[in-house]
């Protein structure tokens, strides 16, 4: 594994906790969940764009964006699902536990994808090993939430 790649996914996950306890903040002087979540949107929207346009990126032509599947566009739809939740529920579950809960869901789903090679992910079958590592998961879940 190429080890600027685990460090800026670790860095990434390492965000998680922190984005989600300032939007659950934001949302209590809005006094909307999902008004806090808009805003966050708003706002990586404007960050997005702005990286988008200091990189000097291509804009796709007509035709790529007429031949892409219409199923991967909902992945804006995903990730302001999760940030819904993570705000309605963040100072609720405390960092820990609304981490611990997320990256067991994100390996249940990803066992998941994997076993059946889902939205392109390469197949690779459940194994001992693999579900060993999910139920400890789920454990440390528990763990956290009891201590």
């Amino acid at each position: 594994m190429n080890w600027l790649l685990a460090l800026l996914t670790l860095i990434g996950g390492m965000a998680l906790p922190l984005q989600a306890g300032v939007n659950a903040t934001l949302s209590r002087y809005l006094g909307s969940p999902a008004l806090a979540a808009l805003m966050s949107f708003l706002v990586g929207t404007l960050a997005l764009l702005a990286y988008y346009l200091l990189t000097r990126q291509e804009l796709p032509t007509f035709t790529t964006l007429k031949n892409i599947p219409y199923w991967v566009w909902i992945g804006g739809v995903l990730g302001a699902f999760y940030v819904l939740i993570a705000v309605t529920v963040a100072h609720k579950l405390g960092s820990a536990t609304l981490i611990a809960l997320t990256v067991t869901g994100q390996m249940l789903a990803s066992l998941t994808l994997d076993h059946y090679g889902l939205v392109g992910f390469v197949e690779t079958s459940l194994s001992a090993g693999r579900i060993a590592g999910a139920i400890l998961l789920i454990a440390g879940v528990v763990l956290i939430k009891i201590f």
